[in-house]
């Protein structure tokens, strides 16, 4: 008896039209994507256990150096590590009580639920969805800086529209992987409209044109929009204008 049925015929799957493969066949001819799905497995169980292998590297060296402390210096070391957090719990919390008391108009953005609220005296003018672009360390070494997500109050310095020029950092192009030109003053760079604040920080859309014009790319340590949400918020900002983080 042939391995099709009783005549040797190969069984047709009757809704495809094709003959299917056994196990021995469907290996033959996948042979390259089951090797690389192989090599996959084996890369993430060597990342699992490379994760696993530093925490408990960790967890011993925190425990060795605790050991050699007296008992009264790791009761301070954990009240001072409780009391850090609570600074920041009631720093956070009086940054939000500010902004909801401004009776200025002023920006609120808060980091945690990724929205901007445009804000008078407690009232929500508008709440916009936001893009928080992720904390990393930048620049070419010695000269790096971390740009770190913001906190407490900052100020509108300036609001640039889609024909003012913007100097891109140099960092931006090594993050970027992408050359650095002789002239890095791009125009509209960020967005047919964007917030300059002090310190650097930028609230910006993706521009047309230059190193941002990427999706998947968010300037680090800034704030990226819609250009729609943007456009309607700009009208109401002048310099010193108010801008909370938590």
């Amino acid at each position: 008896m042939g391995r099709g049925g009783p005549t040797g015929v190969p069984r047709v799957d009757p809704i495809t039209g094709t003959v299917p493969m056994n196990f021995r066949q469907y290996v033959k001819y996948h042979r390259s994507f089951l090797v690389f799905l192989g090599l996959v497995i084996v890369a993430a169980l060597a990342i699992d256990a490379f994760v696993l292998y530093k925490r408990a590297a960790y967890a011993t060296e925190t425990e060795r150096l605790r050991s050699g402390m007296s008992e009264l210096e790791r009761e301070r070391t954990d009240l001072a590590l409780r009391d850090h957090e609570k600074r920041l719990q009631v720093m956070l919390a009086l940054i939000r009580r500010q902004a909801r008391l401004d009776k200025r108009i002023h920006l609120a953005v808060s980091l945690d639920s990724a929205r901007m609220y445009l804000g008078r005296e407690g009232a929500v003018l508008r709440e916009i969805e936001i893009e928080v672009g992720p904390e990393r360390l930048v620049g070419v070494a010695p000269d790096t800086v971390v740009l770190a997500h913001p906190r407490g109050e900052r100020s509108v310095q300036k609001v640039l529209g889609a024909s003012d020029t913007w100097d891109v950092p140099e960092w931006v192009y090594h993050d970027r992987g992408l050359p650095v030109p002789a002239d890095r003053a791009i125009q509209g760079a960020l967005g047919p409209s964007a917030i300059v604040l002090n310190g650097g920080l930028v609230i910006y859309a993706m521009p047309e044109a230059g190193p941002l014009n990427d999706s998947t790319y968010i300037l680090p340590g800034s704030i990226r929009l819609s250009a729609s949400d943007l456009a309607a918020v700009v009208p109401n900002l002048t310099a010193g204008t108010a801008v909370y983080f938590y």
